[in-house]
């Protein structure tokens, strides 16, 4: 019988860094838009390999690849890269993984434009601008590197399916930490749903076609230790838009898949329902599910008697969990090391006793920083982690032998933490009672008591999504904090990752109750003087975006004028489109309705300034020009298109973060008049 962990929310802190006044160091955008110095840091299992994305060298606006010789930890006291390669025309490194064998697998991605052809998101006929996604190999030399899915390699997927699979699809790595050669690679169509998994050899290079998705049943959990499909999940339709999310199990028995109805949700209702990992101790799975309480929590399910635990393994009275830890070394391979959950940030609650104690240690050596342990060896002599606090840019170090940290780099090291300003988790009543949570940072050396300052509402994208307390890494918030702006993120109704209920009660209230929480809390800025009532704008990207646009034509709003960054402007169309596939409409799609800003440009009641990339398949350009068209009579709005920009943030060059930066300075100051 495992121990049960139920902590409640004085069991667990959450660390803000402690630092004394200091001059303030208004962030310049450029502080922000050239590449992290390092980011991205990653070790293999044996701690031989360690490499990570670094500035090039020649060009700190390029990001290039960067690899450590683990070797000699001496020669590595300053953590300068004793390897770096930079990319090919036009391509982007933004992520790396160490493996095993002394490989390294990379994600890059390059501007590409073509007919479609139905992959991925874009036009149905004609060129769609969009990028391409790759996956490239080498060594911990990084001398040469090779497409694994290079045509006449992958055995069993023609060139045409190739492509198409770089096009639409999102790759991702499921490593085999027992097996010393093979890794096996997933590429998820976000139009259709289907997956490909490929076993791809770290030895020669050889990938070949391993499973696909065939039929009603998708491959969901995979078992690390042997790549055997432990579940599968189906949508059934039931009628009239409405859908059933199953999940199956493999009977070991039959050796076929199994419907376990004590885990079947409905769209509607969208229970998270979550398998996790397979405990071998006994047989059962982990699931993470918040059908028992408003947050999600960690149960033991027993598929041969088709039941749940009575009580859960791990809950958090007020946060979602989110995963369990497994170990995956030869010595802790499936042990319970501790679980994560969501609080300010994603954190762990370790369970082992060792981890535990170097948690401990480590943040007693940095304190008022969050620690993140990210790998570690067998013998737990080499443990790669990371430090940061809202001022705290990521910082990457190698723990040798338990006493000797070696330093790897700071992601923004130009950066004072001192003279940053603090962030903290926040809470407001919205006008209807329900509890927002919030992010509030506010200027450096600015203290209650002072004359309120001028303020920005910042909602996330998503809308299925959720702010986080560390370092914000587009640096928005600490940029315009640095600007004297006191910066609120309010976790609106329809946010994930703060319990079922917020998250349920942002459907179909696009640009009316999800609004009204942003004009609320501006109404508690002002209330609890960290803004003055007549200052106070809105700025947001993607459905911060939509919110920057419903805002502006809002009637008696609380905002002074409006930032949309790639923002959905037309409800209608957008809800209409929301996916190639028809699940994914009725599963979100059917929530994306309210007001359409779209259909009320003759209310613009303020001035807006409007940023977007040409590239953008998730949020087409027309959203843009389309709204900006409806209103450039009136004299207050501002377009600016720049190129060669996608919509997320790894389809982004340093010249569009620049733009983009700059673009909302000059608007602040010059149209706003903030």
């Amino acid at each position: 019988m495992l121990k049960s962990f139920v902590i409640a929310a004085s069991a667990i802190a959450i660390a803000l860094a402690s630092v004394g006044s200091a001059n303030a160091q208004k962030l310049d955008a450029n502080d922000m838009a050239r590449a992290p110095a390092v980011t991205g840091v990653s070790m293999s299992r044996d701690g031989t390999t360690l490499v990570g994305i670094i500035a090039n060298p020649k060009n700190p606006d390029e990001r290039a690849l960067g690899s450590w010789d683990m070797s000699n930890v001496d020669i590595n006291s300053k953590g300068i890269p004793l390897a770096y390669v930079t990319p090919s025309d036009k391509m982007v490194f933004w992520n790396v993984n160490a493996l095993k064998q002394g490989k390294v697998i990379i994600r890059a991605n390059q501007v590409w434009t073509g007919a479609l052809a139905g992959c991925g998101e874009g036009r149905t006929t004609g060129a769609t601008k969009t990028y391409v996604d790759k996956i490239l190999m080498t060594d911990r030399t990084l001398k040469d590197l090779e497409d694994p899915f290079a045509a006449g390699r992958q055995i069993g997927v023609s060139a045409a399916t190739q492509k198409c699979l770089e096009i639409a699809s999102f790759p991702t790595l499921i490593d085999l930490p027992l097996d010393p050669e093979n890794v096996i690679v997933q590429r998820a169509d976000q139009t259709t749903f289907e997956s490909q998994y490929s076993k791809v050899s770290l030895k020669t290079g050889r990938s070949e076609l391993l499973y696909r998705d065939i039929g009603e049943l998708a491959i969901d959990l995979i078992d690390p230790r042997d790549g055997k499909i432990r579940t599968k999940q189906k949508v059934d339709p039931k009628g009239n838009q409405q859908y059933n999310a199953e999940t199956y199990v493999l009977n070991p028995e039959t050796g076929r898949f199994d419907l376990e109805a004590p885990l079947t949700v409905d769209y509607q209702n969208r229970n998270e329902m979550s398998v996790v990992g397979f405990d071998e101790e006994t047989g059962k799975y982990f699931v993470v599910t918040d059908k028992y309480t408003d947050h999600a929590a960690i149960y033991l399910y027993d598929a041969r008697t088709d039941k749940f635990d009575l009580e859960p393994l791990f809950a958090h009275k007020d946060f979602d969990a989110v995963t369990v830890v497994l170990g995956r070394n030869k010595s802790d391979f499936g042990k319970i090391l501790g679980f994560a959950y969501a609080a300010g940030n994603q954190e762990v609650y370790w369970v082992d006793p060792e981890m535990k104690q170097l948690q401990a240690t480590l943040e007693n050596s940095y304190k008022g920083q969050r620690i993140v342990i990210s790998s570690f060896t067998d013998d737990r002599s080499k443990v790669l982690f990371a430090t940061e606090s809202p001022r705290n840019p990521r910082a990457y170090y190698v723990l040798v032998n338990k006493t000797k940290a070696m330093p790897l780099g700071s992601e923004r090291p130009w950066i004072k933490p001192e003279t940053m300003g603090p962030r903290t988790l926040v809470y407001y009543d919205a006008r209807d009672g329900l509890k927002i949570p919030a992010f509030l940072t506010l200027p450096p050396n600015w203290k209650k008591g002072d004359a309120p300052p001028a303020a920005i509402v910042h909602p996330h994208g998503g809308p299925w999504a959720r702010d986080n307390l560390g370092w914000d890494g587009f640096g928005w918030t600490q940029y315009l904090a640095t600007r004297g702006y006191a910066v609120l993120q309010p976790q609106y109704r329809g946010s994930q990752g703060w319990g079922h209920k917020l998250w349920l009660a942002g459907d179909m209230e696009w640009g009316q109750k999800m609004q009204d929480d942003k004009d609320d809390g501006a109404a508690w800025l002002v209330k609890e003087g960290y803004a003055a009532k007549e200052r106070i704008a809105i700025f947001g990207y993607s459905y911060g975006g939509f919110a920057a646009f419903a805002a502006s034509v809002r009637p008696n709003g609380p905002f002074k004028c409006a930032i949309a960054g790639a923002g959905v402007s037309n409800l209608a169309r957008i809800g209409q489109n929301w996916g190639e596939n028809r699940q994914q409409r009725a599963y979100q799609g059917r929530t994306v309705k309210g007001m359409d800003p779209q259909q009320n440009t003759s209310k613009l009641s303020m001035p807006i300034l409007i940023f977007h990339g040409d590239r953008d398949v998730r949020v087409p350009l027309f959203h843009a020009t389309d709204f900006y068209s409806a209103v450039k009579s009136t004299g207050k709005a501002k377009l600016v298109i720049l190129k060669d920009m996608g919509h997320q943030g790894d389809k982004w060059t340093a010249q569009n973060a620049r733009d983009a930066l700059n673009a909302m300075d000059d608007f602040l100051a010059n149209d706003c008049k903030l």
